[in-house]
């Protein structure tokens, strides 16, 4: 009984894949302007107009902004683009929804522009477990992504993983 324990994972050719490796740095903001509607819910064009010109947009500088109403207020779109024209100087990036749409934004363009060539044949595991954000459509997005040039694509950990696709 003195055989030496191998690991047969470190030993395989598998390839972790980890979608918080690819999580950007910085500040994410969520801008609710249900505060510049009157009562929360009617949206006055000249006191939108008054809230948007007085508001100070330079505290967005470097930051993802999400830009949402938290009522059940009816937002014309030119109200959104508003908003957008003030924070394209100083926002990374801006989205309408909440944060978790921000983040989907976010990865969806990673991902859009992410070279996978060098995975090309290879099983490759997508880790599942992260500390950071990463929303539920960046799986979907990665997974779909690797397809093409994948041998294998599990989801999970080395130890115990899902089988998602394995060319024949």
């Amino acid at each position: 009984m003195a055989d030496d324990i191998v690991n047969r994972v470190a030993n395989s050719k598998l390839v972790t894949f980890d979608l918080e490796d690819y999580y950007p740095t910085g500040e994410r903001v969520l801008l609710d302007i249900s505060n510049w509607l009157y009562e929360g819910i009617v949206l006055r064009e000249k006191e939108f107009r008054a809230h948007v010109l007085s508001h100070n947009w330079s505290q967005y500088q470097n930051k993802y902004v999400a830009v949402n109403c938290s009522t059940d207020a009816i937002i014309p779109a030119w109200a959104y683009m508003l908003i957008s024209v003030e924070l394209q100087p100083f926002s990374k990036l801006t989205v309408v929804g909440n944060l978790e749409a921000l983040e989907t934004v976010i990865y969806q363009d990673i991902i859009d522009n992410l070279d996978v060539s060098d995975l090309e044949d290879k099983p490759i595991i997508i880790k599942g477990c992260s500390k950071k954000p990463v929303p539920l459509n960046a799986y979907s997005m990665i997974s779909s992504k690797l397809k093409p040039v994948a041998k294998s694509i599990m989801f999970g950990e080395a130890c115990s993983n899902v089988p998602l696709f394995k060319r024949k």
